[in-house]
């Protein structure tokens, strides 16, 4: 979770691992792999009442989720068949919307982030959920 060393190296690795997943097929792989763990941090945060953790981790999940199309476009240009991967991305776009429809039932609708050294700011938390919600729902 965020916040340790721990988790920095993570990101070192994941910014890394990125090129170890070849081809359209592959980047694929890595971008619904990816936004499948930050949407389950962004809840498990959520639950811990970390909100503004959560709320950058959804956001995280949604530009990986909003790369897994292109990628499978880019695959059906260069000739090959995508229904399958097609299928599993209409399969993960359910799981999503149904795990966000969750968090809005549990999360508040804004959330006042009131740092130490710095002016509050307003996290439209609800606001984003149904962003995600909605691009979860244009690949079903």
């Amino acid at each position: 979770m965020p916040g340790g060393i721990s988790y920095k190296i993570h990101l070192v690795w994941e910014a890394i691992s990125k090129y170890w997943y070849f081809g359209d097929f592959g980047q694929f792989e890595y971008n619904l792999k990816e936004s499948d763990k930050y949407l389950v941090e962004s809840k498990t945060l959520f639950e811990y009442q970390q909100y503004l953790l959560g709320f950058n981790a959804l956001q995280k999940s949604n530009e990986y989720f909003a790369q897994t199309l292109p990628n499978l476009e880019k695959a059906k240009t260069n000739g090959k068949d995508i229904a399958s991967k097609r299928e599993q991305l209409r399969e993960a776009a359910i799981k999503h919307e149904e795990v966000l429809q969750k968090m809005m039932l549990e999360t508040p609708t804004t959330f006042t982030w009131n740092p130490e050294k710095a002016s509050q700011s307003e996290l439209p938390i609800h606001q984003r959920i149904e962003t995600l919600i909605q691009t979860a729902k244009q690949y079903e």
